[in-house]
Parts: C-alpha cells; structure tokens; sequence
C-alpha cells in the first residue's frame, strides 16, 4: 500500500513538472514575442493521443503537414467546459477529435459514459416506427 503511494506520488510529482515546465515555456515565447514586437499567437487547443502501435510500416508524413496534438493538461477548466458544452450539442465534434486524436483521447477529455454514449446513440440512426405522416396517408 505504501509503495503504491509513493508510486502514485511520484507520478503527480513528474505531472506538475510537466505543467511547469510547458508554463514556463509558453511564458518565455510570450516574452520572446512581446521584445520582438510580434503578437501573441493564440494558444492551440490540443490533447495528446494515445495511438496503437502500427502493425505495418505507416506511410511517412508530408513535409508541409503540421500536426498538432491536443494536451489536456495544458488546457484550462473553462476550455475543457467548452469543449463538453459544444460536444454535448454537436456529437459530431466528439466523432471528428476521436478521428483526429484517437479514442482515448476523446475518453479524457469527454469522459468515457460519454462518449460511450455518443457512439450507441450513432448506431441508432433514426427510429422508424412505422408510421407514416399524414402527407402520405
């Protein structure tokens, strides 16, 4: 039990590093930006993807391609809400990160009753009870 503790506080440990040190990047762009005169860019919202290892060698990737990854952790709680918020009235924003990110992304940052739920309602379609409407009667 202890060492599944330290084991998990380690863990937190190695987190709040990598919070900190990406904080203090970004601070550094910024002010790097800022001395040069150039605008801030805006902060892309990514998350990482956790992907399966490719049986067959994939194909390499175009040069000119830029692909960036969505990191949960670098997002704040209001960008996160964001994200539920729209995904809650449009299904298919979880549909088009689960294709760009991967699933387990998506389970993160949606959480996994959702998305779950997302793809059984998707399998449903449109429910036809046989019912005509009264055009056609």
């Amino acid at each position: 039990m202890t060492a599944q503790a330290w084991a998990r506080e380690r863990r937190w440990e190695q987190v709040r590093a990598r919070q900190a040190a990406a904080a203090k990047h970004r601070a550094e762009t910024a002010a790097a930006q800022a001395a040069a005169g150039e605008p801030a860019a805006p902060t892309p919202v990514v998350l990482p993807a956790l992907r399966p290892v490719p049986t067959a060698p994939a194909p390499e990737p175009e040069a000119d391609v830029v692909v960036q990854e969505l990191v949960l952790e670098d997002q704040t709680r209001e960008q996160v809400l964001d994200w539920r918020n729209r995904a809650a009235r449009d299904h298919q924003i979880v549909f088009d990160h689960i294709d760009r990110y991967g699933e387990a992304s998506a389970q993160r940052l949606f959480t996994r009753g959702f998305v779950a739920d997302v793809q059984r309602l998707s399998r449903l379609g449109h429910l036809n009870l046989g019912y005509t409407t009264w055009e056609r009667s």
